[in-house]
């Protein structure tokens, strides 16, 4: 260890149940690789949090849900911030850095009903809940007998307005509900064939602000290279085409036995337009695939879906 530990930590974090439970991993995780550190959770309600009544894409995209925790660290008060990756905006600030991604968990979008099996069975005029334009244009493609509306707040926020009887059903990440022990909700996971993750989504990152090599000295082993290389790529897509919470894009990296599958799509919110792509290569040669993949979506005219999407944003 060519690095000194210091005597105390501070992880910045949202103080949303899921958040907290991916800030208490971090620290149970770096307690056991630093027994001597004092690992402390500073909890802080962001304006993501606060701002419940209007979509993301109105008020400012995912920034909301990380600016307070930069000023946390850039203050001093926090030595890092851990965020669930997709909520992370795709250029981050000058004066910080992602300096780990941890191993991720099931990517995947899940389907939560206390009524119906899959999103197959709902009758038309159904009400489905989801926060995500992505969602949206996929739900809209292939069930336009469905009537889709916001769905915002905490994941116990969204259960609850559903068991109240707000929404037939509602789409979620099956990754917060399995990591906080509610895996029974989910009643279909569906296939990314059918609903192609967001960039990022499943893992788990880890911020820090520019110039501290002792910090990321001592993040180094939470980092899971397979997880980090796909969500680069990821990101590097999503990146290239502006992606926001404005943008219905999905860009998804599942990597096994040294190859890399690299699928990625933007549709417009109605889910009428559509550009797709799905590409494999080595991991070797994953930077290329990256490019190959921007350009199948700019050959398909993404430019254009994406002026539509804003236009009306």
């Amino acid at each position: 260890m060519n690095f000194s530990v210091p005597e105390k930590l501070v992880i910045a974090s949202r103080e949303s149940p899921l958040a907290m439970w991916q800030a208490e991993h971090v620290r149970d995780r770096l307690k056991a690789l630093y027994p001597a550190c004092d690992v402390q959770i500073l909890g802080m309600t962001t304006r993501g949090d606060q701002i419940l009544d209007r979509a993301l894409s109105k008020v400012g995209g995912k920034g909301l849900f990380v600016k307070e925790l930069e000023v946390a660290m850039s203050e001093g008060r926090a030595d890092l911030a851990v965020h669930s990756l997709k909520d992370v905006p795709m250029e981050l600030p000058d004066g910080f850095d992602l300096a780990a991604i941890l191993e991720r968990e099931d990517p995947r979008d899940a389907f939560v009903s206390s009524v119906y099996a899959n999103l197959s069975e709902l009758p038309a005029g159904s009400i489905v809940g989801t926060s995500s334009l992505r969602r949206q244009a996929m739900i809209a493609q292939r069930y336009p007998h469905l009537e889709i509306r916001p769905l915002r707040g905490n994941l116990g926020t969204r259960l609850r307005k559903l068991d109240e009887g707000e929404y037939a059903a509602i789409i979620l990440a099956a990754a917060g509900l399995k990591r906080l022990g509610m895996p029974e909700r989910i009643r279909a996971i569906l296939d990314p064939e059918d609903s192609l993750p967001a960039a990022g989504q499943g893992a788990m990152a880890i911020e820090i602000p520019a110039g501290r090599p002792e910090i990321a000295a001592i993040l180094a082993p939470l980092n899971h290279t397979d997880t980090a290389l796909s969500v680069h790529a990821e990101r590097v897509v999503s990146r290239a085409f502006g992606g926001s919470c404005q943008v219905p894009l999905a860009a998804h990296v599942e990597i096994a036995d040294g190859q890399a599958r690299f699928r990625a799509m933007i549709a417009s919110v109605d889910g009428v337009n559509v550009a797709k792509a799905d590409m494999s290569a080595s991991v070797q040669d994953l930077d290329q695939l990256t490019k190959a993949i921007i350009q199948s979506l700019e050959d398909q005219d993404a430019a254009a879906i994406l002026a539509a999407c804003r236009s009306v944003a």
